[in-house]
């Protein structure tokens, strides 16, 4: 049965809990489409309570997408949500001044002299205790650099940056343009997204960035490096991530199951495809999500 317009975008990013930013763009378009839209914005006490509906309203929709299987609309519905936060935005940031290359080399886990490159490179920033804060793609143009960000992060990026700055002749800008990038490309080849639900939760092993050739062991020290190269030169991580495909749409965050335990959690999810950190020794196991089933697929490039 067709749905109002105003009701089926309610659905689409009510849904979309795990993705800030697509709330916010439906915030700023239901201002000029809804009546409610300047007393949303303009009155600062009904925001919280909103944004626990939305949040209400999400966990709702996220279980009928899961589990209501008698529902006529549901795989239409998960379909949409899906497609929708599968999509995401990128930001650059500039890195200008005499101590930019100094500073950069200090901070991000890859080697900022090789650059320029052929294409943009990628490299990691980590706090110090070796957690990935964000993962970017980096290039030279002239003497400055450009870090492609997640839109999300950029703002939180910049402030940290620049308290790391102290006396450095470094200065940061930014652009208000941003990029679309759609998860289910990313996913597929195995490229972790890492925004503000993944920030400093992951250490760039799990993350497979040492197969990504974002990590540099002999460029010297940057923030978080010596827990880096203890994981690197003392084995293999315990923990990586993996591409699987799912019998029904999943969601970051997601808890996976052995069938007896939580084992891992779902890094990035985009329909049916999505990327997971877990043991490796569960690698080729019966895993789940509930009762969804995983079934996992190869990596385009080798862990081993």
């Amino acid at each position: 049965m067709p749905q109002p317009a105003a009701l089926l975008s309610l659905k689409i990013h009510t849904a979309s809990r795990l993705f800030p930013i697509a709330i916010t763009c439906w915030i700023q378009s239901a201002a000029s489409t809804h009546f409610f839209g300047p007393l949303v914005i303009g009155t600062r006490g009904i925001m919280p309570c909103f944004r626990l509906a939305i949040i209400g309203f999400g966990l709702i929709f996220r279980i009928i997408c899961a589990h209501g299987e008698s529902m006529p609309e549901r795989t239409s519905s998960c379909s949409i949500v899906s497609n929708f936060i599968s999509m995401r935005t990128t930001s650059t940031i500039t890195v200008s001044g005499a101590d930019a290359l100094t500073f950069l080399q200090g901070q991000l886990s890859n080697d900022m002299t090789k650059l320029p490159l052929p294409n943009p490179m990628l490299a990691a920033w980590c706090n110090p205790k070796g957690r990935v804060i964000t993962l970017m793609r980096v290039n030279k143009l002239g003497d400055s650099f450009e870090l492609t960000v997640p839109a999300e992060l950029r703002d939180d990026i910049i402030r940290r940056l620049t308290m790391f700055r102290f006396r450095s002749k470094v200065e940061f800008e930014t652009d208000t343009d941003t990029r679309a990038v759609d998860l289910r490309e990313t996913i597929s080849n195995g490229v972790p997204w890492i925004g503000h639900e993944q920030s400093e939760k992951f250490t760039p092993h799990m993350l497979n960035l040492d197969r990504l050739n974002a990590l540099s062991f002999d460029k010297g020290c940057y923030t978080g490096q010596e827990i880096v190269a203890r994981t690197h030169y003392k084995g293999e991580s315990k923990r990586r991530t993996l591409l699987f495909e799912s019998d029904a749409p999943l969601f970051a965050g997601d808890r996976i199951s052995d069938g007896q335990r939580d084992i891992g959690e779902i890094l990035n999810a985009a329909d049916n495809l999505l990327l997971a950190v877990v043991p490796t020794a569960k690698s080729g196991d019966a895993l789940s999500v509930g009762d969804v089933k995983l079934t996992q697929r190869p990596l385009p490039y080798p862990l081993a």
